[in-house]
């Protein structure tokens, strides 16, 4: 089945270059309607420069721009023509089926919850992102979206990440952990405390605390926390990737017995690479929203682009948008749940 993506051309840190570049790989690797949403005439500019016939896409204008450290309230408001905003009106249309974009995260979070409105029983929508694990892999919400949340807000993201994994991985008692400094029911601030109490009232998987370490040991499915830490920890874990992997080669060339040996592992390393790679992954979901937002890194290539084009068609081919919100009706529709959401 087709389905229209649509990408914010504007959006990030190398836009529109790049942004374009990924969406044309996109195009001719997954064959799907692809729809350019931003300004027109450098659209028309990267197809000359790149070569790329336009009569295989729709393109969509969208004169305004909104910058990486605009203020996503104030952008939101002010322009009503942004790729962002005509984006998101476009899929709430049912004009496109999907929206991708690597641009200003807040300001993507915050149109979304306004343009598409939220899954009912949900208050504040969270960023999941799917990150390798020794033993599957493990979802991690809040990466961004929410730095100040209620402790309801977290129990929501526990339920629809644990909906999510098990739509999208197709497993069975899919377990969910709260993100701490400690195992121990004792340990963190009274906001997590309270975070802790309102899991054990739900019928979700909890196995109560777990360590920053168990993010990439796959011994608990989804981990939940709040966007401020979430954010953080992503961004340390991609910064000691990108260390490690340099630190790894200069080891290696200081010798010639290490460059010989550089040949002979190249293929593996080459995998290695492709593992811990956050462009491997390129996007995270928008969960909690009623539609398909996919938001990229905002120094995404087009290599990541693609790939989180890539993310939201699986979404679309999986329904789990509608699975979601049919799941997450039935959990709150739990008496302890309900308590605990009307409280």
């Amino acid at each position: 089945m087709k389905y229209k993506v649509g990408i914010d051309i504007s959006g990030g840190d190398h836009a529109p270059e790049e942004i374009f570049k990924g969406a044309v790989k996109a195009k001719n690797e997954y064959k799907q309607d692809i729809v350019l949403i931003g300004v027109k005439g450098e659209i028309e500019e990267q197809a000359k420069k790149q070569k790329v016939d336009l009569n295989g896409f729709t393109v969509v204008d969208a004169c305004e721009k909104i910058e990486m450290a605009e203020s996503p309230v104030q952008a939101i408001r002010k322009k009503k023509n942004s790729s962002v905003v005509v984006g998101l009106k476009l899929l709430r249309d049912k004009k496109i089926d999907a929206f991708v974009s690597c641009g200003n995260t807040g300001a993507v979070v915050g149109a979304s919850t306004l343009i598409l409105g939220l899954i009912e029983g949900i208050e504040r929508p969270g960023i999941a992102l799917m990150l390798p694990a020794k033993k599957d892999s493990s979802l991690i919400i809040d990466v961004g979206a929410n730095v100040s949340p209620k402790p309801l807000h977290l129990l929501q993201y526990g339920i629809m990440a644990s909906v999510y994994y098990k739509m999208a991985l197709k497993r069975q008692n899919v377990t969910v952990g709260l993100l701490n400094i400690g195992e121990e029911e004792s340990k963190g601030s009274e906001f997590v405390k309270n975070v802790h109490k309102l899991f054990s009232t739900c019928s979700v998987n909890f196995i109560g605390n777990v360590e920053a370490k168990d993010i990439f040991s796959g011994e608990c499915n989804c981990i939940v926390c709040d966007g401020f830490v979430g954010n953080v920890a992503l961004k340390v874990t991609e910064g000691c990737a990108d260390v490690m992997g340099r630190f790894l080669l200069d080891a290696v060339k200081k010798s010639f017995l290490g460059k010989f040996g550089l040949l002979l592992v190249k293929n593996s390393l080459l995998k290695f690479k492709k593992k811990i790679d956050y462009a491997e992954y390129g996007g995270a979901l928008l969960l909690g929203v009623d539609g398909v937002v996919i938001i990229g890194h905002g120094r995404s290539s087009s290599y990541a682009v693609k790939n989180a084009i890539k993310v939201a068609i699986r979404e679309l081919e999986y329904e789990l948008t509608s699975k979601i919100k049919r799941e997450v009706n039935e959990i709150c529709q739990d008496s302890r749940i309900r308590e605990v959401l009307t409280a």
